[in-house]
């Protein structure tokens, strides 16, 4: 059995600074064999830089997944087509640098992780995530013949969620959602061995409305103020889950969920 850690959206400094800080024990608390981070808004502003992409890497996690903010800092470009360890959305424009598929074999435990992007509610021009997780998940099978295959799919709406897990149960190891930054209280194991979480949450300011100031935030929605953006810093939190899998079969056993405040 292998232990797959996987960390919510980590939001700004508040989020960065507590992986950076928390991840390895975290890692070697759960007995983690590889560890999944999502760092689409890591930076101080939406986004992430290349510099603490490596930052996160030297911290522990094993893969960095992203989202609608994958190219907000043109540094990160290099990295992208670069790095086996740092995925984007599969179903952007091709033409955009990087991959949203990556196999990395750790200790002789090979993960194939799948990066997607919702369509529903998400103003981006994208490619359906169905048909495309479905082709991506054959061609992974075909090519290198990995049986654990794990999935972010980086969308707003629940039910886009759900659908796409339950058409791939059996076929992948695990789907966890992200994007929303708010941990649903759904993990579980589907019928055919898929794990399964609707939104694994965020890693920031628990005292915040999904990481923004709470001034700002309610300034946006009752006066309509669009002009300031700042993470906030109140109350650390992880959120996050360990999928523990089988790797001869690829399918999921057990599952947990962690929420830690700090």
């Amino acid at each position: 059995m292998k232990n797959i850690l996987i960390i919510g959206d980590i939001v700004g400094r508040c989020g960065r600074e507590l992986i950076f800080e928390k991840l390895p024990e975290i890692k070697k608390e759960y007995n983690i064999d590889f560890a999944i981070v999502n760092g689409e808004n890591a930076t101080t502003g939406n986004g992430i830089t290349e510099k603490y992409a490596y930052m996160l890497l030297e911290a522990g996690a094993d893969c960095i997944t992203l989202g609608n903010h994958a190219f907000d800092k043109k540094d990160l470009y290099n990295m992208l087509e670069t790095s086996k360890e740092i995925v984007r959305p599969l179903n952007v424009s091709p033409d955009l640098p990087g991959d949203g598929v990556t196999v990395i074999e750790k200790d002789t435990f090979s993960v194939a992780v799948i990066n997607l992007m919702g369509t529903t509610y998400i103003e981006t021009k994208l490619s359906n995530p169905f048909t495309v997780l479905e082709k991506a998940v054959a061609n992974v099978k075909a090519k290198y013949g990995v049986k654990n295959i794990i999935v972010d799919f980086h969308a707003e709406a629940t039910s886009e969620k759900q659908a796409l897990a339950y058409l791939m149960d059996g076929e992948i190891t695990a789907l966890f959602g992200t994007h929303t930054h708010v941990q649903t209280n759904d993990i579980r194991i589907l019928k055919n061995g898929t794990g399964y979480i609707t939104d694994v949450g965020m890693t920031g300011a628990e005292n915040s409305v999904i990481g923004l100031e709470k001034e700002i935030a309610i300034a946006r929605f009752k006066d309509g103020d669009k002009g300031r953006f700042k993470w906030s810093a109140l109350s650390p939190m992880i959120n996050g889950c360990v999928f523990t899998v089988d790797e001869e079969t690829g399918k999921t056993v057990m599952t947990e969920l962690i929420y830690r405040r700090y």
